[in-house]
């Protein structure tokens, strides 16, 4: 049923964005150490901006932070609340066309963080929606994680954050549910942590965003980064 939805999410939304044709799409990434990359780890943007201008694609990263990769609003350290708490200022300031959102780590299972961490990643896309309502957001199921039993909590996180997907598309949001959990897995796709993606990890990753991404640009995807 999902899929259904996610299939006259993107047709709507390009045929919005072909109405503004000549203008760049701006992506922002928001998200935690995942998101804003380290020293110890691979950022999936490293891998998925170069293979994103092999396909010859029109985009721009925008973002409070920036590195030697791209713009972003990565926070490492920082959870949905730290993220809440600032997104409507770094959006009004960097007000993308398409919104990439990997949050919900950094909690404790033993707080049971998911309702908390559902409601943040909500009033994000609200206020994202409020600033401006053409937005489209690729909501992201996180990666597992074997740090244990810190993030036990992930995959209940997950079948909630697509529930969350499927009632904001119903409710007419521009919403692209990305399962980066499937096909993830951190015995061989994270680094020595348990968490943070290696650079096979990082190229699934890259993938499964491109997959979403490159039909709101305009291209099919005729070479996988998987």
């Amino acid at each position: 049923m999902f899929n259904f939805w996610k299939i006259c999410v993107i047709a709507l939304w390009t045929a919005g964005l072909s109405s503004r044709a000549g203008e760049t799409p701006t992506i922002l990434a928001i998200g935690d150490s995942i998101t804003q990359g380290g020293k110890s780890f691979v950022c999936y943007r490293q891998v998925l901006i170069p293979e994103l201008r092999k396909r010859n694609v029109a985009f721009e990263f925008i973002g409070p932070r920036k590195d030697a990769t791209s713009r972003h609003a990565g926070y490492g350290g920082r959870n949905t609340k730290y993220l809440l708490g600032i997104s409507k200022q770094v959006y009004r300031q960097y007000p993308a066309d398409i919104v990439m959102i990997h949050l919900g780590h950094n909690n404790f299972s033993k707080d049971k963080p998911v309702t908390g961490i559902v409601r943040d990643t909500e009033a994000i896309i609200d206020t994202i929606k409020e600033i401006n309502p053409s937005a489209t957001i690729l909501l992201a199921q996180v990666i597992p994680s074997g740090k244990l039993p810190k993030y036990s909590y992930l995959p209940k996180l997950n079948k909630e954050l697509e529930s969350l997907a499927v009632r904001l598309t119903k409710r007419g949001d521009t919403i692209v549910l990305v399962n980066h959990a499937d096909g993830f897995d951190w015995k061989t796709d994270t680094v020595d942590d348990k968490v943070h993606p290696n650079a096979t990890g990082a190229k699934k990753m890259a993938g499964k965003w491109m997959e979403a991404l490159l039909p709101l640009l305009g291209k099919n995807d005729e070479n996988k980064t998987r």
